[in-house]
This record gives structure tokens, C-alpha cells and sequence, in this order.
């Protein structure tokens, strides 16, 4: 199995290109591609499992590896759930786990972390849940994924998928509504970004290269959010550090109305 060294996706044999980091939402290092055999990757990093508050857990790869993010292990009474997912799965992670009550499914967020999908659904005889609007970038393809289709994907233990696209067409989120004593939670990889300060979050079409969303595309996620019957009170991005503690659901409302502002020329006498 090699893997990119840039982006952490996993082809199953030789391959002389990333097609995930030769789209524009992500990049060919300056050196070229490079790749790591998937034995050589598992002997050199392991992970951290660390409970980022009761029920969720966070699993994240030391040291860092490709984009860096980190998983959520999703604690209900009718199963756990793995929200994205990392590639480093040891043997150390797997009794981790296990002991946390295993995986029941798999839900990706969007293709930057489909990473390790498969071989996480395999030990853990689990099923994975993917957008079909991004099948295209599965890399590792497995009997194990499910391509679901439409805006909302009802799981099990309070747990719904939703998509908001932006990202990329498929991109979603995860909303958990036993999370944070029942005042909900959403867990968004970087479909909605966490900012370094608390107040705010922002939306991007591709991170590293600083494209932003469409002022149209950032709009429509306010206002879908906005019609939501789903409240949440902490908001989880995809990395160790990058979440909302309070009040997420109108943090999120506000940053969105901040980006169409700046976008649109409305906000600008603010700051110019």
C-alpha cells in the first residue's frame, strides 16, 4: 500500500501521481510526489486517544503526518461511530478502541479524509458511509463503503449526517444530538473551519491555496443551517484544538454573515 506523503491518501499498488493533490483544493509539494510504503508509515508514528469531552474522543497521529487531522470517536448507546478518519491504525489503537466499545460505523466528512477508511472498516467490521458526490476520489476501494445519496443520512444513537456541500460537493457534517448533556453537538472536519479564536469560524473551497467560497455557496450553508431543527452548543472541526466551546450554531450564523459581508462589499467600510 503506498501513501502520500502530502495529503495521507492510500492507493492499493504503484501509482506515479496523488489525484487528490492534483486538484486544485490541494498541491503537488514543491519536490514532487513522494509516497511511503503503509508498513514504513505504521513503524514510524502511532496514535494519540484522548477524550475531548464525555463521549467523544479524539484520535489524532503523533508525530503528524500529511494534513494532520484527527478522528472522533463517537460514543452511543446503540454503537460508536469514527467520524473521518486518520491512517495509522496499530495495534496499541486497536485495543484502544476496543475497549471503548469499538466501531460500529464509519462517516467521512469529505475525500481529504477518507485516509486509513478501509483498513479501519476491516478491523472493526464496520461499514463506512461516503457521499456518492465524491465517489470519485475513494483511492482504496472496498466492499465495506456505502455511498449514500441526498442531504441527510439517519444513523443510530442520535447521530445524523448531513450534507452541506461547499468544500466539495458531497462535503457534510456530523450532528449528534445526545452530545454536550443533550445541547448537541457538530462535528465538521473543515466543511466549517474553527478559527484560532473562539467567536468565529470560516468556510474555504481549498485551505492551502486560500481559495475562498463562493459568496452564493457560503450563503446557502447559512441558510440551510438556519433551517435546521438540529442545535448544537460545541462545534468540532477536524483537528486536536480547532473547536467552538459555546454557542456554536450562532458562531457559525454570524461568521457566515461576516463572509457574505466581506464578499459582497457590505462589511468592508468596517475595516477599510
Amino acid at each position: 500500500m503506498q501513501v502520500c506523503v502530502t495529503c495521507g491518501a492510500e492507493y492499493p499498488g504503484p501509482w506515479s501521481c496523488c489525484k487528490i493533490c492534483q486538484d486544485e483544493r490541494q498541491y503537488v509539494a514543491k519536490g514532487g510526489q513522494k509516497w511511503v510504503d503503509k508498513e514504513d508509515l505504521l513503524k514510524q508514528h502511532k496514535n494519540i486517544v484522548k477524550e475531548e469531552e464525555p463521549g467523544l474522543i479524539g484520535i489524532g497521529t503523533n508525530p503528524t503526518f500529511a494534513i494532520g487531522q484527527r478522528a472522533l470517536l463517537v460514543q452511543t448507546g446503540e454503537g460508536n461511530l469514527l467520524w473521518d478518519c486518520v491512517n495509522v491504525l496499530t495495534d496499541e489503537t486497536k485495543e484502544q478502541v476496543r475497549k471503548l466499545g469499538g466501531i460500529k460505523a464509519i462517516a467521512i466528512s469529505h475525500p481529504h479524509f477518507y485516509t486509513g477508511m478501509a483498513d479501519w472498516a476491516a478491523a472493526f467490521d464496520a461499514v463506512v458511509y461516503v457521499h456518492e458526490l465524491d465517489k470519485e476520489w475513494v483511492t482504496t476501494p472496498s466492499g465495506r463503503i456505502h455511498y449514500w445519496t441526498g442531504d441527510k443520512l439517519e444513523l443510530f444513537g442520535g447521530l445524523t449526517v448531513l450534507r452541506l456541500g461547499g468544500h466539495f460537493p458531497g462535503s457534510a457534517v456530523l450532528h449528534w444530538d445526545k452530545g454536550c448533556e443533550g445541547r448537541g453537538i457538530l462535528c465538521t472536519g473543515d466543511t466549517i473551519q474553527a478559527t484560532p479564536g473562539q467567536g468565529w469560524v470560516s468556510f474555504m473551497y481549498s485551505y492551502p491555496n486560500l481559495i475562498p467560497l463562493p459568496e452564493a455557496q457560503v450563503a446557502r450553508i447559512r441558510d440551510t443551517i438556519q433551517s435546521w431543527p438540529y442545535q448544537f452548543e460545541h462545534l468540532y472541526a477536524g483537528w486536536f484544538g480547532k473547536a467552538v466551546s459555546s454557542n456554536a450554531r450562532a458562531v457559525v450564523l454570524r461568521s457566515a454573515d461576516r463572509y457574505v459581508g466581506i464578499l459582497n462589499g457590505t462589511l468592508q467600510k468596517r475595516f477599510f
